[in-house]
């Protein structure tokens, strides 16, 4: 069986760096915050072009923490997009806001900026585009939207490490930009961690209190926080993976150049990649009529491959409440029934490539 991924290879590519960057945590004896985890925040904000990176325990709080700071809670309305991970959902969920679903665009998976603006209340105070799958989202016009109409804008950026928005890397576009460090990451640790990038520095120290019990002297809590906070051991681990970050990605467009090329003639619907966007390629996710019959002849070809995501946000039980129907979000619910995710990593060995490419041709012909 070729593995979807396999997350143990980047640890034994770099195992002793990672083991002795451990044990310098372990050994210093401190363990909450402190100098492991602003040495990956002065790292990784420099490597996202930004001014500042604020570490957090994972990549939901990064959003909720980034939403709060910004202002946004009870009664506001905040535009995410309708094809995304539930936890863009349920950030704004958990802040008191309502969630307004955006379809994304036919041939793509981000938010279509064509239909955002008839989506915008008095009561609409934030949009978050999600760089879904690591393919950067049409960042300028959403920001232009956002600055006429007074609105903020986080970037969800979970899954771009290393993306690039017309040369840009994401991490400064807009207000905030979140991020997460699961493990199956393009940047993993090994466990939960996130972060939020951003060029405003007030705003980042607004953060920096509300993961820390709303406190930025101890006993001393100005409002009311959380425990969020970037563990020293992950963020020590991170700074070593951080180093091979763009040989990694580099090893990921490779790949994803393969699969466009040999597959460009089989049934699938390819991903479609504006000529401004460098995509970080986290997932290669293909288009299939009968996906669930074409992922499980995969698998009895030797050939595991993930659905991301099989119920779109609006479907789940969670949001049943708002009453939305498949026929008011019919691309989401149409993607949701068709997409599938190729083997994609960074360890993905060539041959193994090849027999993913052999299978497909062979199972989806043209």
């Amino acid at each position: 069986m070729i593995r979807f991924l396999d997350i143990s290879a980047a640890y034994l590519e770099l195992s002793d760096e990672i083991d002795a960057a451990i044990n310098r945590v372990v050994r210093s004896g401190w363990f909450i915050l402190g100098a492991e985890v602003e040495s990956f925040e002065r790292a990784f904000a420099d490597y996202c072009d930004s001014r500042e990176a604020v570490g957090v325990a994972n990549g939901l709080d990064a959003l909720v923490i980034a939403l709060r700071a910004l202002g946004i809670g009870e009664g506001d309305e905040v535009i995410v997009p309708s094809n995304t991970f539930i936890a863009t959902w349920l950030a704004v969920s958990q802040c008191g806001a309502k969630p307004i679903p955006v379809e994304p665009t036919e041939r793509g998976y981000n938010i279509d900026v064509g239909k955002i603006e008839q989506a915008i209340t008095q009561r609409t105070r934030a949009i978050i585009p999600v760089h879904l799958f690591g393919q950067p989202a049409d960042l300028d016009p959403i920001i232009e939207i956002a600055r006429h109409h007074g609105l903020k804008v986080i970037e969800d950026a979970a899954q771009a490490h290393g993306a690039k928005y017309k040369g840009k890397p994401i991490g400064a576009h807009g207000d905030a930009v979140t991020w997460s460090f699961y493990p199956a990451k393009n940047l993993g640790a090994m466990g939960d961690g996130g972060a939020i990038t951003t060029d405003d520095s007030d705003l980042a120290q607004r953060m920096r209190i509300i993961r820390n019990y709303g406190s930025s002297e101890k006993y001393v809590h100005d409002v009311r926080g959380v425990n969020s906070r970037l563990d020293p051991i992950q963020a020590a681990v991170l700074n070593v993976k951080l180093r091979y970050l763009d040989a990694w990605n580099a090893r990921r467009v490779a790949i994803a150049a393969t699969y466009q090329m040999a597959l460009a003639d089989s049934n699938l619907m390819l991903p479609n990649v504006p000529n401004w966007a460098s995509p970080s390629w986290h997932l290669f996710v293909v288009r299939h009529r009968d996906r669930d019959s074409f992922q499980a002849r995969l698998a009895e070809n030797g050939v595991e491959t993930l659905v991301h995501y099989p119920i779109a946000p609006h479907r789940q039980g969670a949001y049943l409440e708002m009453a939305l129907c498949d026929a008011q979000l019919p691309i989401a619910s149409r993607q949701s029934a068709e997409v599938l995710s190729l083997p994609m990593g960074p360890h993905l060995a060539e041959s193994d490539v090849a027999a993913v490419i052999e299978a497909v041709a062979r199972l989806s012909p043209g």
